[in-house]
């Protein structure tokens, strides 16, 4: 992470989802001197809450339904407090979408650590489901693709090979992806017989 992606944490609002304890009045000092604003809820976290920038939630203690969104879909990175290192726990913890952990008993370190190792392996996340949204959305396009090329190759007498590159110019010429022009071709748009 270089120093241009690490995030402003001054600006930060953090919910410590943990009932009390020593250990959440320590991380609670340390997010306090990153200058990040600190709300410390049980049982739940509520739907005002849902704007914060990052979720402290208790590992151990932790259960179904204390989050208003589905397990491993959470809109901001999430940090497990692990003191039991029993697997169902841990399970837990990463099927509600923890992006880091920090062990308990926490002391006068580990937050800043945690906080931007959550906040990579969110941001990556994300990046890879929406590039995996993207490509299943034009694998679902190909069909049309297809219909397109064909559509071509018998109302310009081309081969296959003159099809594909005059779906190809016709993208390019109209700033469209290949998949938004074998769409546009389908649909018989006005442009495809303007020779454009």
């Amino acid at each position: 992470m270089s120093r241009a992606d690490r995030p402003s944490l001054a600006t930060w609002r953090a919910v410590i989802l943990h009932r009390e304890h020593p250990s959440v009045d320590a991380l609670k000092r340390q997010l306090e001197m990153l200058h990040i604003r600190v709300s410390v809820v049980w049982p739940q976290i509520d739907e005002a809450d849902v704007a914060s920038d990052i979720v402290f939630f208790d590992a151990d203690m932790g259960h179904d339904g204390q989050f208003p969104w589905p397990p491993g879909f959470a809109p901001m990175p999430m940090i497990a407090l692990i003191g039991s290192e029993a697997p169902g726990r841990i399970e837990w913890a990463l099927a509600q979408g923890s992006n880091a952990h920090l062990l308990k008993p926490i002391g006068s370190t580990g937050a800043y650590s945690a906080l931007l190792i959550a906040t990579h392996a969110y941001q990556v996340a994300r990046s890879q489901a929406e590039d995996i949204r993207a490509l299943e959305d034009r694998l679902r396009q190909r069909p049309i693709v297809v219909r397109a090329i064909l559509r071509l190759i018998q109302q310009e007498r081309l081969d296959e090979a003159g099809a594909w590159k005059r779906l190809r110019k016709i993208a390019m010429d109209w700033g469209m992806t290949i998949e938004e022009t074998a769409d546009a071709i389908c649909r018989d748009d006005r442009r495809t017989k303007s020779g454009a």
